[in-house]
């Protein structure tokens, strides 16, 4: 359940409804709103008029919330969240888009590409510096030098970083280079990593696992907030299907639902939805259509020659021409596309 604050409640009030939830085996998490306290209190349901909370001097009204999942529910919190990366923001009105190579090859891969996706209007650099494949003969990343890399592109463009960890060790680092932390498909049911990810209160993108429902995911969101992290971004990267003719499904379908059951911001990665070049510019046309706080899109200054997903990335020049597009699209859905000023 949440607890509703009034606008006048008192410090000392606040602290008794913690205290009295306290007393009877609730976890207390403050989420504090633009003009008003509200209390989550989490665990085993009880009947709540027997908390006598609603009595209380300071609180406002009692909602309960029979979810599973109570710090990420819509209920919890009223209103959209929006997740703040630095200096910019994923969520509310502006619509974010984060752009960059599968994986950190090279300082001029790197390089190159961040430089061409700010100029296009990219506000978020992504890139894998630890990379988790199928295969173990595949390239698995630079590791450190890659963080390394992404943190120099980051000094010399202003782009906000972001970058997938796998482990607690590959976290340890990361936390020292970029802005953002990405838990992979593959890591979403990985209780143990989404705890430490909350810990670190480091900004979290979280995909949406292989096979996940929606209400396994939102779990996965509530693990890391639990931890008291409420700085993350839902992403949909397609899920596993009977299909074969794409990489995955893309269940665009999921974007309007979770905004309904969460506050949280959800964001598309039509690139690993689709494996496909082709398909990547009309499904996020459609996902900013339907609603998408933003898309992570991979983009590489020479795709042929990747070392990892270079069937499924843009060039700059295509990049240059969906950045376009969604303009479009975003101001026609009330969105707007927001840029830094370029000076490279």
């Amino acid at each position: 359940m949440v607890v509703v604050m009034s606008l006048t409640a008192e410090p000392e009030q606040i602290k008794a409804v913690q205290q009295r939830l306290e007393q009877y085996g609730y976890e207390v998490h403050f989420i504090h709103g633009v003009k008003r306290l509200v209390i989550g209190a989490v665990g085993d349901r009880k009947e709540i008029a027997s908390l006598g909370l609603e009595a209380m001097p300071g609180v406002e009204k009692i909602v309960p919330i029979m979810k599973p999942y109570k710090l990420v529910s819509r209920e919890s919190k009223g209103k959209h969240s929006m997740v703040r990366v630095k200096n910019v923001n994923i969520g509310g009105n502006d619509l974010t888009v984060i752009a960059g190579p599968c994986a950190v090859e090279s300082r001029e891969q790197l390089l190159a590409a961040a430089r061409r996706v700010r100029r296009s209007g990219a506000r978020v650099l992504r890139g894998g510096a630890f990379k988790p494949r199928t295969s173990p003969y595949s390239f698995q990343g630079l590791e450190e030098e890659g963080l390394k890399i992404l943190a120099e592109a980051s000094e010399e463009t202003g782009l906000v970083t972001v970058t997938e960890i796998i482990d607690e060790a590959s976290l340890e680092l990361a936390l020292k280079y970029v802005d953002m932390v990405q838990v992979g498909a593959r890591n979403m049911q990985n209780f143990q990593l989404l705890r430490q990810v909350g810990r670190s209160g480091k900004p979290v993108l979280l995909k949406r696992g292989l096979s996940s429902t929606i209400e396994e995911w939102l779990m996965a969101a509530e693990y890391i907030v639990s931890e008291g992290n409420e700085n993350v971004v839902l992403c949909e990267r397609g899920i596993r299907t009977f299909e074969s003719a794409t990489r995955n499904t893309l269940d665009l379908s999921a974007v309007p639902l979770v905004k309904g059951l969460s506050h949280l911001p959800v964001i598309v990665d039509p690139s690993h939805a689709t494996g496909m070049q082709r398909l990547v510019a009309p499904m996020a046309r459609a996902a900013v259509a339907a609603g998408a706080d933003g898309l992570i899109v991979e983009v590489h200054p020479d795709p042929c020659r990747a070392l990892c997903d270079g069937p499924q990335s843009l060039t700059p020049e295509d990049f240059d021409s969906l950045m376009s597009e969604i303009r479009t699209v975003a101001a026609a859905v009330g969105r707007v596309v927001r840029e830094a000023v370029c000076s490279v």
